[in-house]
């Protein structure tokens, strides 16, 4: 198991009372987010808001936060992340915002607390750019999409 990386967090006001992300289980990979809605949030059918968590963070150099959906909200209500996996970088310091989308044909209630996503923490690298000529040939070349595999 790697280090745990430190990230400073600021508790806004409107989440003064709902915990800090955790992990639910020491092997965990994501933590989850809380909806820190002042009045509930009602998604229609297809429709879709930013819902405010109450956080700002300040990500280390080198790392960025993934914002995914919960599976069981996928699974059983519908509810996605819109842009999954959302990006926070490392130099973002406003609040924290998901961007929840409802692909049920059921309206989707947002209550306060409720655990909405969960965020990743990841190393990233920055690349610069080499231009070239020609790349290097591989086995695969340009296939493209569904070219490593069919069934049949």
């Amino acid at each position: 198991m790697s280090t745990p990386v430190t990230i400073e967090v600021k508790r806004l006001a409107h989440a003064g009372d709902l915990p800090l992300p955790a992990y639910a289980t020491t092997l965990a990979a994501g933590m989850d987010l809380l909806a820190a809605v002042g009045a509930d949030v009602v998604l229609p059918p297809l429709g879709r808001a930013i819902v405010p968590t109450g956080l700002q963070i300040a990500l280390p150099p080198g790392f960025e936060a993934q914002v995914r959906p919960r599976s069981g909200l996928a699974a059983k209500n519908g509810v996605t992340v819109a842009n999954a996996p959302g990006t926070i970088d490392a130099d973002y310091r406003g609040e924290v915002g998901v961007i929840l989308v409802n692909l049920s044909n059921e309206p989707f209630t947002v209550t306060r607390g409720m655990r909405i996503a969960q965020m990743v923490i990841a190393r990233c690298e920055q690349a610069r750019w080499l231009e070239v000529e020609t790349l290097s040939a591989t086995v695969r070349g340009a296939g493209g999409f569904g070219s490593t595999g069919t069934q049949g």
